[in-house]
């Protein structure tokens, strides 16, 4: 489903600093729900390559503009990125990520009110030999009532207490939701840069 196209003119947004982390997007007029905002720019690699490149990071380091467009591309923002980069993860976001003909839209989920920051769901997938702090690695700080605390999913199950046994389940899911492939990616690193 195409979402509405911006209007030519008046810019819909600017980047500056953000409560929830570095530099974020704000709207600066009144952007419709459906409104097409800005498409996600960047480098389109192979996955062989952005792990080529940053194979070498910290995999405590939390910061990337690496975003998977199918199984064969990722877009790398932070080689002839947009304005896109800057859009901060909220699990109670106002936008969601599109792609269409392998690009990738960033498109209003609701009215989004002037001074109001940009935000969608990055759904970072988890990995089998993720560390086992990786929760507060890519902790969430967007301060939304429904916060997962943090931008990996599915989120981490809490332990539950069987009644037969009072044991705690502990197993991580790793399956992948249905938008996940709309998310940026995480290869050793996620969040973009600032």
């Amino acid at each position: 489903m195409a979402g509405k196209t911006a209007t030519r003119g008046a810019p819909m947004f600017k980047v500056r600093r953000s409560r929830v982390h570095g530099q974020g997007v704000f709207a600066l007029r009144r952007i419709r729900k459906g409104t097409r905002i800005v498409e996600y720019l960047g480098d389109r690699v192979s996955h062989r390559e952005a792990d080529q490149r940053y194979e070498d990071r910290d995999e405590r380091d939390n910061h990337t503009f690496l975003f998977i467009v199918d199984a064969r591309t990722v877009i790398d923002a932070g080689v002839g990125g947009n304005d896109a980069r800057f859009i901060n993860h909220s699990c109670d976001p106002n936008c969601q990520t599109v792609i269409e003909e392998r690009r990738v839209f960033i498109e209003a989920l609701r009215t989004i009110q002037p001074g109001e920051e940009l935000h969608y769901d990055y759904q970072l997938g988890r990995s089998r030999d993720d560390p086992p702090d990786v929760d507060e690695i890519y902790a969430c700080r967007c301060g939304q009532a429904s916060c997962r605390g943090t931008m990996l999913w599915p989120p981490k199950k809490k332990g539950v207490r069987r009644a037969a046994t009072g044991a705690r389940g502990d197993k991580r899911s790793r399956g992948t939701p249905a938008g996940a492939a709309h998310a940026p990616q995480r290869k050793r690193a996620a969040k973009p840069v600032r």
